[in-house]
């Protein structure tokens, strides 16, 4: 199985490469390319300030360029021949700056990294115009206290990943394929090659999505609409996913709709929860844009069902229920994200569950961007478990009962394709069950890491 995965990881990757090298010719490009860089979808509604329903998290929804003429629009328009009572141009005025082109609006990505605007399109025959970006970066991981089974440094392929999309006419779909891994703080180190058998495969998300105006479906593997942070690295403000994020389900099999009106976007999805082809999850969004600045989002999901078996990419969280309450400002060079989480395991003997538990967390995103494309970003945070080894909780954290605080601190370099960042994150367990936390017998209470990430976005 595991050799199966790696021919077509392999595969992936080449067909990828053959795409970006024939996007990035410039004799094809020119030859593709369009009048104007498309930024949204044709049939979406045009606003500045709410976010566009996709397949992703409810408080990371990028916000919709107004739309350009198209070719017929401007066609359509007379033109009116010029006659003595026209004023002459004035040659001292200043010439209107064309609106810089915008990246995709998938992959979801938040601040400091984006991938290349204007994309790379091509003639995909009876599919139309086709749009493709990527990502191929590499990491060296660093740590201390690491348990059995790990060790104190890797390094490792971080992404060589493919976005392959259609992103105009009533029906559209989206590919990302490629080797990926998922740094996690705070839980041992899985490499690039388990990560692509034990999770999601090579392509871990595709999807169709249908459009009318304001409203969309999506079906196929799609993007969590939980939490805060998305899956991948490189769609996030710093390498490592958090403490929160452990709590979450990432990538889910399902159907999505999606409906944006004036400055409310609401999304509802029937899925698999953790990836674990039980269809019994169902979750929610609703984001509310206040102004084109300050956006916030109620998100909210669970489990109708139980799920009696648990894998590495189906832990025992997808019997649970969660909660976000999220605030984002973005404006200028500052991004600011706090946001609450609570989630519930509930007891159920029948699957194990001898004593439910649940788990309170706070996280604060920031990011500040700099001249010459340099940032900084921050994220401190803190959960929270409850129960008791002694009336048998399920172990969320590190031991029932347990709490911890992590801090990570990371500076992105980028420019043009390039970019150049590095994590240094710290977690301080406390309250912690004997065996669970970090160290060779588990005891210690404290792990440091450093992450350093290098690549190119395309």
């Amino acid at each position: 199985m595991k050799v199966t995965l790696q021919y077509r990881s392999i595969l992936v990757t080449a067909l990828v490469a053959l795409g970006l090298a024939t996007c990035l010719s410039p004799e094809l490009r020119a030859q593709n390319a369009p009048p104007t860089q498309a930024t949204s979808d044709s049939n979406a509604p045009q606003a500045t300030s709410s976010p566009a329903p996709d397949s992703s998290s409810s408080s990371q929804g990028t916000l919709v360029a107004s739309a350009t003429p198209g070719p017929e629009q401007q066609s359509a328009t007379p033109s009116t021949p010029a006659s003595s009572s026209t004023p002459a141009a004035d040659p001292n005025a200043a010439a209107v700056t064309p609106a810089a082109p915008m990246p995709l609006p998938s992959p979801s990505m938040t601040q400091p990294l984006s991938t290349a605007a204007p994309a790379h399109t091509f003639d995909g025959g009876p599919f139309g115009q086709l749009a493709i970006t990527g990502i191929v970066s590499g990491m060296g991981f660093f740590q201390n206290n690491w348990v059995p089974g790990d060790k104190e440094s890797h390094w490792d392929l971080s992404n060589a990943q493919a976005f392959l999309q259609k992103t105009t006419g009533w029906w559209q779909f989206y590919v990302q394929g490629g080797p990926y891994n998922i740094p996690d703080l705070g839980v041992p180190y899985l490499s690039t090659n388990k990560s692509l058998s034990d999770l999601w495969g090579p392509v871990p998300v595709a999807y169709m999505k249908f459009v009318k105006g304001g409203f969309s479906v999506q079906v196929g593997e799609l993007p969590t609409l939980i939490g805060a942070e998305y899956t991948f690295d490189f769609e996030n403000l710093n390498i490592e996913r958090g403490l929160l994020w452990n709590q979450e389900s990432a990538i889910s099999k399902g159907i999505q709709v999606n409906e944006a009106y004036k400055k409310l976007t609401l999304s509802a999805s029937w899925n698999d929860g953790f990836y674990s082809n039980r269809y019994t999850w169902i979750t929610g969004s609703l984001a509310y844009a206040v102004n084109a600045a300050n956006t916030i989002s109620f998100v909210a999901g669970g489990n109708a069902g139980e799920t009696k078996y648990t894998t590495f990419a189906n832990p025992i969280q997808n019997n649970s229920s969660i909660y976000n309450i999220i605030y984002t400002y973005t404006k200028g060079s500052w991004y600011i994200q706090p946001y609450w989480q609570y989630t519930s395991v509930p007891t159920n003997k029948s699957i194990g569950i001898t004593k439910g538990a649940s788990t309170d967390g706070f996280a604060f995103l920031f990011n500040y961007n700099f001249k010459h494309g340099i940032s900084l970003a921050l994220r401190p945070e803190y959960i929270s478990t409850n129960g008791t080894v002694a009336n048998g909780a399920v172990n969320l954290l590190y031991g029932p009962g347990s709490n911890a605080f992590s801090f990570t601190v990371t500076p992105t370099y980028q420019k043009g394709a390039f970019f150049a960042r590095a994590d240094i994150g710290v977690v301080n367990a406390r309250t912690i069950t004997s065996g669970d936390a970090f160290g060779t017998a588990g005891n210690n209470t404290k792990q440091t890491r450093g992450v350093i990430e290098a690549g190119f976005l395309f």
